[in-house]
C-alpha cells in the first residue's frame, strides 16, 4: 500500500509525455520534447531504474510495458482527448489481446512515444529495445512477429515476475508448465544428513570457492575476456548415491533457487523442439542466478551418433546445439548421470569438475544406518547396525526407504521399537527391486 503514491506519480510523468507527444502529432509541431528526471522517491520503479543505471527513455519504455498492467484503459484515456470520436491511429502502433481488452502496446508505441516521426530516434529507441538494459537483463522483450511484418509491431513484453516486483515489490517462482519446464527443488535436510567419502566433499568445496570468488576474479582485465562467466559441474554415479540432495544442499547453502530440468517435458521426437523448449529455460534463468540441474542428463547429452538419416543428423545439431547454450549459461549448472561413459566426450571437456558419487563401503552405510533412525522410534536392541552395514549393501536412499517402511510397521503395531525382523523384510523388498539375491 505504501508504494501506491509513487506509482501514481510515474504514471503521472508517462501521461505527460504521451500528452506532450500526441499534442506536437496533431499539431504538426517539432516542440514535442521532454525534460524530465527519474524521480528518486523510494519507490520500486525507480529504485529498479536508478540501481540499473537506466536512460530516461529507459525509464520511460519501462513506464510504457507497465502501463497496462496497472490501468486497462491507460493509453485510450488520453489518446481520447485528441481523437473524441475515436478513429484508426496506425502511427501510434498497439495490439488487441486475447482477454485483454484495452490497447496493449508495441515496439512501434514506444518508438511513437519517444520518437514521433523522427527516423534516427526510433531507430535509437529499437536498439533499447533489443539491445538495452531491460532486454539484457530479461526484463522486457519484443514479442516475435510473423515473417515480413516490423520488428517493431511486436508486443512489449514485461516478464511476470517483474510485474509483480515493481508493482508489489514480492518475488514470485515460476510456475511449472510446458512453457517452464523446470521445477524448484528443496530439502529439509543438512550437510549432515549427506555421508559422502572425503574426496567428493572436497571437490564439492571447489564449486563453493567458484560461487563466492569467481565474479571478484571476473574483475580481472586479462581474464574477464578469456574465461566464460559460468561453472559446469557433472555428477555421476549410481541412483541414490546423493546426487540431487547434493545439488540441493549447495543452492541451500549458497542461497540460491535449484531448479531441476523435467526431461520428460524438454525431450520431443519432433525436430527442434528440444532446443525451443530448453531454451525457454535457459533465457529465464539466465538473470536469475538459479542453480541448473539436469538429473539423468543422459536423455539430452548423450553421445552423438555416426549420421545415417536425418534422424541422427537432427539428433547431433540439438547436442550441438546443448553444447553451446551449457557454454553461454553464466551461473552454476549441474547435470547428474549415473554412468560417465554415456556422456559425449565433447560435454565432458567442458566440465570444470567431474565429481564421482560412489556406492557407501561398509563404514559410510553404519553412518547412514545411524543417520536414518527416527528420534522418537529407537531400534530394538537385538538390531546389529555394524553387521547390517557389512553385509548388506545398499546405497542412502535404499537406507532411507528400509527405516521408512520398519518405522511405519512400529507406529501400526503401537510398538516403541523399531524391529530387527520389519528390516530384513524392508531390505529384502529394496533387494527384489533391483533384482538381487538377498543372502
Amino acid at each position: 500500500m505504501m508504494q501506491a503514491p509513487s506509482i501514481v506519480n510515474s504514471f503521472k510523468v508517462l501521461h505527460q509525455v504521451l500528452y506532450n507527444r500526441l499534442q506536437s502529432h496533431f499539431k504538426n509541431s517539432e516542440n514535442s520534447s521532454f525534460s524530465i528526471q527519474i524521480p528518486d522517491d523510494g519507490s520500486l520503479i525507480s529504485n529498479f531504474a536508478i540501481s540499473h543505471q537506466l536512460t530516461v527513455e529507459e525509464y520511460i519504455i519501462l513506464l510504457t510495458a507497465l502501463a497496462s498492467h496497472v490501468q486497462t484503459s491507460f493509453f485510450e484515456n488520453t489518446i481520447h482527448e485528441f481523437l473524441p470520436q475515436g478513429g484508426d491511429f496506425a502511427e501510434f502502433g498497439g495490439v488487441k489481446g486475447t482477454n485483454h481488452r484495452g490497447l496493449l502496446p508495441t515496439g512501434e508505441t514506444v518508438q511513437f512515444i519517444l520518437a514521433g516521426n523522427d527516423i534516427e530516434k526510433r531507430i535509437s529507441v529499437q536498439h533499447l529495445l533489443t539491445n538495452g538494459v531491460l532486454a539484457k537483463q530479461g526484463v522486457l522483450s519484443i514479442e516475435p512477429v510473423k515473417e515480413g511484418e516490423p520488428l517493431m509491431s511486436g508486443r512489449m513484453i514485461l516478464d511476470q515476475e517483474w510485474v509483480t516486483r515493481l508493482i508489489s515489490g514480492t518475488e514470485t517462482t515460476p510456475k511449472f508448465s510446458p512453457d517452464f519446464p523446470a521445477k524448484n527443488v528443496t530439502t529439509a535436510m543438512t550437510w549432515d544428513d549427506l555421508v559422502l567419502n572425503n574426496y567428493t566433499r572436497n571437490q564439492l568445496d571447489e564449486i563453493m570457492i567458484w560461487v563466492q570468488h569467481n565474479d571478484a576474479l571476473m574483475q580481472d582485465d586479462v581474464l574477464k575476456r578469456k574465461i566464460k562467466p559460468g561453472y559446469r559441474a557433472l555428477f555421476h554415479g549410481p541412483s541414490g548415491t546423493g546426487k540431487t540432495l547434493t545439488a540441493t544442499l549447495l543452492g541451500k547453502q549458497l542461497n540460491k533457487e535449484v531448479y531441476r530440468i523435467d526431461l520428460s517435458q524438454v525431450v520431443s521426437k519432433y525436430i527442434g523442439e528440444t532446443e525451443k523448449n530448453l531454451e525457454k529455460v535457459f533465457v529465464k534463468a539466465e538473470n536469475k542466478n538459479w542453480i541448473l540441474f539436469f538429473d539423468e542428463a543422459d536423455a539430452l547429452f548423450g553421445k552423438r551418433t555416426s549420421v545415417q538419416n536425418s534422424h541422427d543428423r537432427y539428433a547431433n545439431q540439438e547436442v550441438s546445439y546443448l553444447l553451446q547454450r551449457i557454454e553461454d549459461y553464466p551461473g552454476l549448472l549441474i547435470l547428474a548421470s549415473n554412468l560417465k561413459s554415456n556422456m559425449d566426450d565433447a560435454f565432458l571437456r567442458r566440465f570444470h569438475t567431474i565429481i564421482h558419487f560412489s556406492t557407501p563401503n561398509a563404514t559410510e552405510r553404519l553412518k547412514l544406518w545411524e543417520k536414518a533412525f527416527p528420534a522418537s522410534y529407537k531400534p530394538e536392541p537385538a538390531i546389529n547396525l555394524p553387521e547390517l552395514a557389512n553385509k548388506y549393501e545398499l546405497n542412502g536412499a535404499a537406507i532411507l526407504n528400509i527405516i521408512h517402511y520398519a518405522a511405519l510397521q512400529c507406529i501400526s503395531k503401537g510398538d516403541q521399537y523399531i524391529r530387527n525382523d520389519a528390516l530384513v523384510e524392508a531390505i529384502r523388498k529394496e533387494y527384489r527391486k533391483e533384482e538381487r539375491t538377498m543372502t
